[in-house]
């Protein structure tokens, strides 16, 4: 146990240099937001193929509206959990988030209730899906902390078991990785990757007219992050060095930052230490299975139609997939378990569309403007 300590105590201080200042982060992502949000503003006369009376905008309103109702559930369960575990969300940090959504929902709503069916589906869907986003990231954090607290029995040595019994060590994949410094800077980079396409994607696909598989893709985010953290409440785990019993200093070369956030926030939940949740500085304490490869694969299937980015997009997730192991600290049976997640909510939420009759198949859509053989019924 002296070793877990060791590496619990080695990772802290380099967990808190990695936190970047929470005003300047803010400013940066506000003020990008509301450039886009001028630039699709600008024009007021918007032909009827760029606007609500299109089949596929009014498609798409419609599943933005229901992509509410997940956000709610998991909301409401966030609300629920809180005082049932004892622990509190830090106010000032959660108060700007939920505020900065807010601003971006109600310009959305207020577009298309002043412009009607001439609403610029551009705007309406960028800023009100990143709205959702923002929305939905502020709860499942804290809300994966509410299903930590529940203190099932640690499932470490039962998942890396499982890695050895199929013949995959993880300690041999960070021993390579550490010997390649380059390696081992390539991976930490192509791990943070899963930040930014949460704010891109809705603007990629607005801009080239996919506005009902932006809302697929928010619904299919939405069952998978869902899904991963009712898993991971009942098959808690803190990582492959902790499993191993090595600590972080064991591999110099590898940025072990994540991991030690991850070590420091589990065990204090635990212990009962931990009780106010600060949103900016909570770590992604799932494990099984790793939604950092849930991500991956849900990123490059909705940017892959798209001619001279999904080829880019692919390349980078997969680098973000491969980084998995090394810098999350995560088995690779929680890799195999989080494409498994991606990938049938992708396949759930489209078969759901298309059983309503509410769109013809998703990947059918052309590239710039996607004509939809089917919509919603009114």
């Amino acid at each position: 146990m002296h070793l877990r300590e060791a590496s619990y105590q080695s990772g802290e201080t380099d967990s808190l240099k990695c936190a970047e200042p929470v005003g300047k982060r803010l400013t940066t992502i506000v003020t990008a937001i509301l450039k886009a949000a001028r630039r699709l503003y600008r024009s007021t006369a918007i032909p009827p193929r760029c606007s609500m009376i299109d089949s596929d905008a009014r498609t798409a309103w419609q599943l933005f509206n229901l992509n509410w109702l997940p956000v709610a559930a998991m909301g409401a369960l966030l609300a629920l959990g809180l005082p049932l575990t004892g622990l509190s969300l830090e106010p000032v940090a959660y108060g700007i988030t939920v505020a900065i959504a807010a601003v971006l929902v109600v310009v959305a709503y207020g577009h298309r209730l002043a412009k009607g069916e001439l609403a610029d589906p551009k705007l309406v869907f960028s800023l009100g899906t990143i709205g959702q986003v923002i929305l939905t990231c502020a709860i499942v954090g804290p809300l994966s902390y509410v299903a930590g607290k529940l203190n099932w029995p640690l499932q470490d040595d039962a998942l890396l078991a499982i890695d050895r019994a199929l013949g995959l060590d993880p300690e041999a994949i960070a021993r390579y990785v550490n010997d390649h410094p380059w390696l081992a800077d390539c991976l930490a980079r192509g791990y943070g990757l899963i930040k930014w396409p949460l704010l891109g994607i809705p603007v990629v696909l607005t801009l080239t007219a996919r506005h009902v598989r932006l809302q697929v893709f928010m619904l299919a985010m939405s069952l998978a992050l869902a899904v991963t953290i009712a898993i991971s409440a009942v098959v808690p785990a803190i990582g492959t060095y902790y499993g191993l019993q090595l600590p972080a200093a064991h591999f110099p070369e590898i940025n072990t930052a994540v991991y030690a956030g991850q070590l420091r926030d589990i065990l204090a939940l635990r212990d009962g230490s931990l009780h106010e949740l600060r949103l900016f500085f909570l770590s992604g304490i799932v494990s099984f299975p790793s939604f950092h490869a849930a991500s991956a694969v849900l990123y490059m299937w909705a940017l892959w139609p798209v001619r001279g980015i999904g080829g880019i997009a692919a390349a980078l997730n997969l680098l973000m997939i491969a980084a998995t192991p090394a810098i999350g600290a995560h088995y690779l049976i929680d890799v195999a378990g989080g494409i498994a997640v991606a990938a049938a909510s992708i396949w759930v939420t489209t078969f759901y569309v298309q059983r309503l009759g509410r769109t013809a198949p998703v990947s059918a859509a052309p590239e710039l403007s996607p004509v939809w053989q089917t919509s919603l019924a009114e």
